[in-house]
């Protein structure tokens, strides 16, 4: 086996204090000699440990960066991977509260109401001239009749009756509305039509703009000419 280089260094020292005695040299000379060689040798050899030590962190440090990039890799790689129908798990929205959409929340309905109240009516143009005050039930509810001067709860829609354009809306306030019936609190109209209506209904009512807000509508900020609205009674005490 071929000699480490501290076993050649010792051989070294050996080897050239048997030459110095041999060639007749100071025995003390050639102890100097030896220590410098000596001392030489142990330099070498500290060198040596230092270079392995080094080698040694050099490779624990690529072991560790090699390690990051497949850690980094596996996650992208996973991401890519995942089935498009698994969602990501997210908390569900409370109750009463607007949904991914923004959307408001559904309406409180009355007991046994229609389902179809919980969700806002689709709402368009009338057809022909609208002479009179028309009242059409869309939805049956089976609760009690609206009496005059009673406070109704209602969701409903506005749209001009010409071309359908929305002008006012509970929904998008995200809260019913609630007001007197047949005591002149809201446009007559709504004081004529909604009187005797069943709790739990939703009705269509064609308004002229007589029963609407007449004449001065414009002066007064108020929609102009014939209206069409679409009621849910929800409540009435």
């Amino acid at each position: 086996m071929p000699a480490t280089p501290s076993q050649q260094g010792v051989d070294d020292v050996s080897e050239r204090t048997q030459q110095n005695r041999s060639a007749g040299q100071d025995p003390s000379t050639a102890t100097k000699s030896g220590r410098r060689l000596a001392a030489q040798l142990a330099a070498k050899q500290a060198a040596d440990r230092r270079r392995k030590i080094n080698a040694v962190l050099s490779g624990g440090a690529a072991l560790a960066v090699a390690a990051t990039l497949i850690a980094v890799f596996v996650a992208i790689g996973g991401g890519k991977d995942k089935p498009a129908n698994q969602a990501d798990a997210t908390p569900s929205a409370s109750a009463g509260a607007p949904d991914e959409a923004g959307a408001p929340p559904a309406p409180q309905l009355p007991a046994d109401a229609d389902p179809a109240l919980g969700t806002k009516p689709e709402v368009k143009a009338g057809t022909g001239e609208l002479k009179k005050l028309t009242v059409t039930p869309l939805i049956k509810g089976t609760g009690p009749a609206v009496q005059k001067g009673q406070e109704i709860t209602t969701n409903y829609v506005g749209v001009f009756y010409k071309d359908g354009k929305e002008f006012d809306s509970s929904w998008k306030r995200g809260e019913p509305a609630a007001f007197p019936i047949g005591v002149g609190r809201v446009i007559p109209g709504w004081d004529q039509g909604l009187v005797g209506v069943t709790v739990g209904s939703r009705v269509q009512l064609d308004i002229p703009s007589e029963l609407a807000y007449g004449k001065d509508a414009a002066a007064n900020g108020a929609p102009e000419g014939p209206l069409r609205f679409v009621v849910d009674v929800l409540a009435a005490q």
